[in-house]
């Protein structure tokens, strides 16, 4: 019986995470082949800062492909999402500073505060500011499920690795992201809101209203 269960358990895994990585990675395109200015918004997932404020390694890669994909043309709006649950963390304004210093001008740039996850990210993208195409900025890894939890939710989304370096800690993400594409397989599959949904937020408008 206890084995059965097991066996049961790892099929899942198994099964949700072959379905996301087959259905997403012909989604996965180079900066050149992105829809060059068909995309609502470039949509740069967070990830941790250091305590001084500034962007880990893996986050500067991102935020580096987001900035270039804006640049390039492929969307005029870049929506930073990520980790803003207390008053003394906040990933959005650390990635805010960063594509300013780099020359994205602060209206075009949205912040997320309520992207706790990244099938929480994709869900507002759609539910609060409104996107129907979206260009997601973040490593391939990542990639799989941030593009499968946006088409499930009915984004037209394609995604530009930012695989610019090798992490340290990159077995323990690809270990952590079995379970995480499960996850968010079944929210994308029944919709589930994310946690803070909100008044919506127009991409017409300055993106200093979301400072």
């Amino acid at each position: 019986m206890v084995l059965a269960a097991v066996v049961a358990v790892v099929a899942v895994f198994a099964i949700t995470n072959v379905v996301t990585i087959v259905g997403s990675k012909g989604s996965i395109v180079n900066a050149e082949k992105a829809s060059i200015g068909n995309a609502d918004a470039i949509v740069v997932l967070g990830a941790s800062v250091l305590p001084d404020g500034a962007p880990s390694g893996i986050l500067s890669d991102r935020l580096d492909d987001g900035i270039a994909l804006y640049f390039a043309g492929v969307a005029p709006k870049i929506i930073m999402s990520g980790d803003n649950g207390t008053a003394s963390y906040n990933e959005v304004k650390a990635m805010k500073q960063y594509a300013i210093a780099q020359g994205v001008p602060s209206q075009d740039i949205f912040c997320d505060h309520a992207g706790f996850s990244t099938y929480e990210s994709m869900y507002r993208a759609k539910y609060v500011f409104g996107c129907e195409r979206i260009v997601v900025a973040t490593q391939t890894y990542h990639l799989y499920r941030a593009l499968w939890s946006a088409k499930s939710l009915g984004m037209q989304a394609e995604g530009v690795p930012s695989d610019y370096h090798e992490y340290q800690k990159q077995l323990q993400y690809d270990i952590r992201e079995i379970p995480a594409r499960t996850k968010d397989f079944f929210k994308a599959l029944f919709r589930v809101p994310s946690t803070y949904v909100g008044e919506a937020i127009s991409l017409d408008q300055s993106g200093d209203v979301t400072n």
